[in-house]
């Protein structure tokens, strides 16, 4: 198998990594021929896994947007994955000149591609860490450096803790992570689910499959369950709702019928 030059030594490349796969969806090229077979597997069921993720990330960008409007200029973004057009610091930089941004992943290649978008940037910075260890993303010199945890935090949860199962406890890690956070902060959160996904949910389950099968389970969890991520923040207009739906720049009747699924909000600590 060959080695891409751009490829961080010590990698496994034999192993689909979720946020290669991501990164192959939306047409990027930081991602291997086992990423493409396993996202290919994954579109044999779902086709439209490619329109979700894009939904995903016009979300995000409205989120952000939405953010520096409303005086949040600083963002942690945890499972930031591999950087392609558009991503957080591009936004929220455009839109302020104090913007600064803190992405964070565990897969070497998404961290070791953002060092190299952002080399020169001093208003941004990348941590290798787990979301399954806030206290060591909270306590690392990048966040402790750039953010100001003492004024309010945008903290974006964008298409990853599905990956968490419930034995992670993800509550309790979005829970803690908000907690470090002052007043005022905002949880930017999407998250997989049956529900919206135009599909019977037999057939969407051999997606699901797929992620199981690559030892990277993907939860589908219900909007309820979802929700229930937002304790303790208020969940700004229009509340948790399909992406397509939450504060649109356009018409939604010509979303494509896969961005609607899953769910997404933006929830405010008081």
């Amino acid at each position: 198998m060959e080695r891409p030059a751009w490829a961080p030594p010590g990698i496994d490349i034999s192993v689909p990594s979720v946020s290669r796969m991501y990164d192959f969806y939306l047409g990027g090229s930081h991602n291997f021929e086992v990423d493409r077979e396993a996202a290919r597997k994954a579109m044999e069921f779902m086709p439209g896994l490619p329109k979700i993720m894009q939904a995903n990330r016009a979300f995000m960008r409205r989120a952000v947007r939405y953010a520096v409007d409303n005086d949040v200029t600083q963002f942690l973004d945890i499972g930031s994955g591999i950087p392609t057009f558009g991503n957080v610091h591009e936004v929220a930089q455009a839109a302020s000149d104090t913007a600064r941004v803190v992405y964070v992943d565990h897969d070497p290649v998404a961290v070791a591609h953002s060092r190299a978008v952002l080399a020169g940037d001093d208003r941004s910075a990348v941590l290798a860490a787990d979301l399954r260890k806030p206290r060591e993303i909270l306590g690392s010199h990048e966040v402790r450096e750039l953010l100001d945890l003492e004024r309010p935090v945008a903290l974006l949860l964008v298409a990853v803790l599905h990956f968490l199962e419930d034995a992670d406890e993800p509550a309790a890690v979005v829970a803690e992570l908000l907690d470090a956070l002052a007043p005022g902060s905002l949880l930017v959160l999407t998250h997989a689910s049956y529900e919206g996904v135009p599909l019977p949910q037999e057939r969407a389950g051999g997606t699901v499959d797929v992620y199981r099968d690559i030892r990277n389970p993907l939860v589908m969890r219900s909007r309820e369950e979802i929700a229930r991520f937002f304790d303790g923040t208020e969940l700004v207009e229009p509340g948790l709702v399909s992406m397509p739906h939450w504060r649109p720049d356009g018409p939604e009747e010509e979303e494509d019928p896969y961005a609607f699924s899953g769910f997404a909000g933006v929830g405010r600590t008081a």
